[in-house]
């Protein structure tokens, strides 16, 4: 079924310089450990499917179960999205809930001594071996610590039986013999603080305070992965050993492949690296989690200036292992729909602008120590009590009666147009998701399995009555009874403001909800008039692509992608207007307001709720976003809803609804987050930076406190009003659609609205990229006295015509970014994340840049520049070597590949095309341009851009200097 994608592909790679070649022909194969390689089998004690012990769920076919002697086990299928991929998974059952006081971060400090290095690998070398490879560091190669796991992760690409081998040999090393030694520990233990240090501190704080008040009495409490500085920086080699060898056992891992390679070879090539691997010592017994403890405190207070007001509350109960069968995952589908009905009625209320911005309710099992409805409530101001006791009354209300079935059926729409998209696309659903998926349900003590499979557990349930109004009800009341645990967070201290909170808890709430709205029905007959089809002018194939050019009677030109690549997926994008050049260059406006603001505000004389029920049970969506030279609206549908999707995005263009309420709501949010801001270095940079790299242009960047002040209902129309009905109409309709019935489909929506002139006289005004300094531009923050950050810039260009030399800029910032890495994290501990990237915008004429930027403690701001000029200067200078080289060029190379398999790297390629035919002719290039570059055209491009009389820099510092 992708034989027209894998003809794509031939197509991209003509031209790839042979020595440039996907390097892994060169990868150093597996040496075979002394087990017997022919005999691996003889390990393996079992292929039953354990996953399902105490289940009666249909086993997912396509899963390969087994144990090995040692007590790992596996799970490995068959996966060919994206072909050639493997995606591995080593899940440990280790995390940090299963630290002693002492060792609070030493889960997480074991995941970043793995990396480094291990028995089958020296120190700092498995990210090259597995770059040769062609994976990407850091998304290719990763892992995660949470309380309950440690996972390891590779999407290993263009996977040979040879980079398989090795890649497994190389984990098995990793966790059962990583490089636990006083030098690797002293290397990594700075960059791990710095991980830490990078926090941003009020969120953590926050997050931390809920943690300790919902878990009072449990060792949840106070085990964040991150762990504290003390022990950190107390831990030794030999304690972090002990650790390891505690908890680090075969018979607490799980070994997960999902790829396009025979799952009987990669079973046999587990039981040969991990069959091998022996415990030290006795295993330990599982700790114990505790359960939630009514006698501890009930409600907690902080105080965290840059934060709005926000109240969580919990209701927790104990938790307990249940077998996931079919009868408990009914019972739960109906928890959750109680739940939907709730949150529809709490975001329904939030929209006529009451008492609260937002409020939903939630039930979980984190981290196996407690069953958890969780309630968060975001009030307006500073106004808590009045938004406690609308939420709270709300809650009640479903407590009181049971919901309409015209209520429970929306909720159960939408659960079905989930299960049915999940069924219809089960065919190009990434390895990588069904690996993850795996690990997640091994967290959770839980199965996974086929979609058709849950498909029909959820429609047994809706047989069997499941869904009833007094099974609802009955849900509801149970979801909400159990230990109440709450926290108040407000921007100043408020005296005796526990008290008031645990007496607002208990307040009589009956009655206090109000009448319940009903929606009523809508069909597309409520949507505006459209004129007349549009007629085809005319119809070009580009045939390199399968693709279509179309362009009708009424101006609009669309491009149409049709492909069996994603089975019942049909992407949609609609761009029009000029985007962020169309916007005043002079002044501030309402434009910021329009993310989510203008499909909010509803469509002709329908409301947002209406535009919802309109596409209830339907797979369509309306998002809008901006782009430098285009307003886009984008959405994922499915062929038999393609017309309709079409139908709405033309009417959201040309007849807006403009209710007020979604922008009094969405500027009193924004205000209510502005403070933000302030509290850390990112936030600054997330403020200021984009505004800043464009020379202080308002068409870029987050608007000042003043221009969301001055953003009213009416301010945002008469900006909106005018760009929608502004330039021509671009569509693009990519996926599992024939031709002629997308074309169809487009002629009689978009191409039935009227036509659209491109504006004559408007010349946007230049993009502007800031004059070079010599010392920093410093601002502050009030965030924790040891964080700071850095960037440096330099202008590149833009424009489809410089194509080739934006991809000469890509590969520069790879390894740029790697050499950035290697010396301010690895070498010297300074920053956890630095990053080095390249923008070259291909609708403008200007504005790219190459950007570096990392986060450090102030007193290391001067290492960031003197590193950072450094390698500039070392990229002008010297050429890259043979094996740098293709270290950055092949995941690239793999990157493309593995990207094309989906239809949002072709529509992401050609954004603008059928009004500018040098894209498609620059997309043609992409693989060669990346495989054929030579380390000379990359030193001649070093030298033309990363100038020292160009670049300009910034630093972010505390407000307070730190205290001495």
């Amino acid at each position: 079924m992708r034989t027209t994608r894998l003809a794509l592909l031939s197509f991209l790679v003509i031209g790839a310089a042979p020595q440039q070649a996907v390097p892994n022909a060169e990868m150093p194969r597996a040496t075979p450990t002394p087990a017997a390689t022919t005999d691996a089998d003889a390990a393996i004690i079992s292929r039953s499917a354990w996953l399902y012990k105490g289940s009666d769920i249909t086993p997912d076919p396509a899963w390969h179960f087994g144990t090995l002697k040692n007590g790992v086990r596996y799970a490995v299928r068959k996966n060919g999205v994206p072909p050639g991929q493997i995606s591995v998974r080593v899940r440990m059952d280790v995390g940090s809930l299963m630290e002693a006081d002492s060792e609070r971060g030493y889960a997480h400090l074991i995941e970043h001594l793995t990396f480094r290095g291990s028995e089958y690998v020296a120190d700092g070398e498995a990210k090259r071996v597995w770059q040769r490879m062609g994976t990407t560091f850091g998304s290719d190669t990763n892992a995660q610590t949470t309380p309950t796991q440690t996972v390891y992760k590779l999407d290993l690409p263009s996977a040979t039986e040879a980079g398989i081998d090795e890649s497994l040999k190389i984990l098995s090393g990793m966790v059962a013999k990583p490089n636990i030694t006083p030098v690797a520990l002293n290397a990594e233990r700075p960059a791990v603080l710095a991980e830490q240090r990078e926090a941003p501190g009020p969120q953590v704080r926050l997050s931390n305070a809920v943690q300790a008040t919902f878990f009072a009495g449990q060792p949840l409490a106070d085990r964040s992965p991150i762990g504290h500085i003390k022990e950190l920086e107390a831990a030794t080699a030999d304690t972090v050993r002990v650790f390891h060898d505690r908890w680090y056992r075969p018979e607490r891992a799980v070994v997960i492949v999902a790829g396009d390679f025979a799952p009987e070879q990669i079973e046999t090539m587990i039981a040969r690296h991990f069959g091998t691997w022996k415990g030290v010592g006795t295993a330990p017994a599982d700790p114990d989690f505790g359960q939630p403890d009514p006698k501890q405190t009930a409600t907690k207070a902080v105080v965290e200036p840059s934060i709005p007001a926000l109240i969580q509350f919990a209701i927790v109960r104990p938790w307990h292992y249940n077998d996931d069968t079919i009868l408990f995952n009914q019972k739960r589908l109906a928890d959750f729909v109680a739940l939907a009905v709730i949150n529809r009625r709490l975001e329904t209320r939030a929209r006529t602008g009451g008492s609260y911005l937002q409020a939903g309710v939630r039930l979980d099992d984190p981290s196996r120590s407690a069953n958890v409805t969780s309630i968060s409530i975001l009030p307006v101001g500073t106004a808590w009590a009045p938004a406690l006791r609308d939420v709270r009354a709300v809650i009640a209300d479903a407590q009181a009666s049971a919901p309409t079935k015209l209520e429970i059926e929306r909720e159960l729409s939408e659960q079905r147009v989930q299960f049915k998209t999940l069924v219809d696309t089960y065919r190009a659903e990434a390895g990588s998701k069904e690996a993850d998926d795996m690990v997640q349900a091994l967290d959770i003590r839980e199965t996974t399995t086929a979609p058709y499979v849950i498909q029909k557990v959820f429609a047994d349930a809706e047989k069997k009555g499941f869904f009833a109004p007094d099974k609802i009800l009955a849900s509801t009341k149970r979801v909400f009874q159990g230990t109440m645990r709450a926290l108040i967070s407000t921007p100043a201290a408020e005296a005796g403001i526990e008290a008031s909170l645990a007496t607002a808890l208990k307040a009589d709430v009956k009655g206090l909800a109000g009448k319940r709205t009903t929606q009523a029905n809508v069909t597309f007959a409520k949507l505006p008039k459209v004129g007349p089809p549009a007629t085809i002018v005319s119809n070009t194939p580009i045939r390199e692509f399968d693709m279509q050019e179309y362009n009708l009677s009424n101006g609009v030109r669309v491009l149409v992608y049709p492909t069996t690549s994603e089975d019942s997926r049909v992407y949609v994008r609609v761009r029009f207007g000029g985007g962020d050049t169309a916007l005043p260059a002079d002044r501030e406006t309402a434009a910021w307001a329009a993310d989510g603001t203008l499909t909010a505000g509803g469509i002709g004389t329908l409301k947002q709720g209406d535009i919802e029920a309109l596409v209830q049970g339907r797979r369509i969506g309306l998002d809008f976003g901006i782009d430098d030279d285009a307003f886009v609206y984008n959405a994922l549908t499915s062929p038999a809803d393609l017309t309709d999707q079409l139908r709405l995005i033309g009417a959201a263009i040309t007849a807006p609804g403009w209710d007020p309420a979604p922008v009094n709501r969405t500027r009193v949010a924004a205000l209510a987050g502005y403070a933000a801001f302030e509290s850390s270095p990112t936030g600054v940079l997330s403020r200021d930076l984009e505004r800043l790299l464009h020379d202080g242009d308002p068409r870029w960047g987050t608007p000042s406190l003043k221009a969301i002040e001055a953003t009213t209902p009416a301010a945002f129309r008469a900006l909106w009003e005018p760009l929608l009905k502004t330039g021509p109409v671009e569509v693009m309709v990519f996926g599992d659609i024939k031709a002629d019935v997308a074309i169809a489909a487009v002629q009689k929506t978009l191409g039935a609205i009227p036509p659209r002139a491109a504006p004559t006289d408007f010349v946007p005004p230049p993009v502007r990229f800031p004059a070079h300094n010599t010392t920093p531009m410093v601002l502050t923050h009030n965030g924790p006295e040891n964080q700071a950050a850095a960037v440096i810039a330099w202008p590149t260009g833009g424009g489809v015509a410089g194509a080739t030399e934006s991809r000469r800029l890509d590969v520069l910032a790879a390894i740029f970014s790697d050499r950035l890495f290697d010396r301010l994290r690895s070498q010297a501990g300074a920053s956890y994340s630095p990053n080095v990237s390249s923008s070259w915008p291909t609708g403008l004429p200007s504005g790219g840049r190459m950007l570096a930027i990392g986060q450090v403690a102030p007193e290391n701001l001067p290492l960031f520049f003197k590193l950072s000029r450094e390698i500039a200067a070392e990229l002008v200078a010297k050429p890259i070597d043979d094996d740098e080289l293709k270290r950055t060029i092949g995941p690239m190379q793999q990157s493309i590949m593995r990207q094309s398999t989906g239809n949002q790297f072709w529509m992401n390629q050609l954004d603008g095309a059928v009004y500018d035919p040098a894209r498609i002719e620059a997309l043609k290039r992409l693989y060669s341009d990346i495989s054929n570059m030579t380390a000379a055209e990359l030193q001649e491009t070093a030298a033309k851009y990363l100038r020292p009389d160009r670049d300009w820099t910034l630093q972010v510092v505390p407000a307070s200097a730190p205290k001495k």
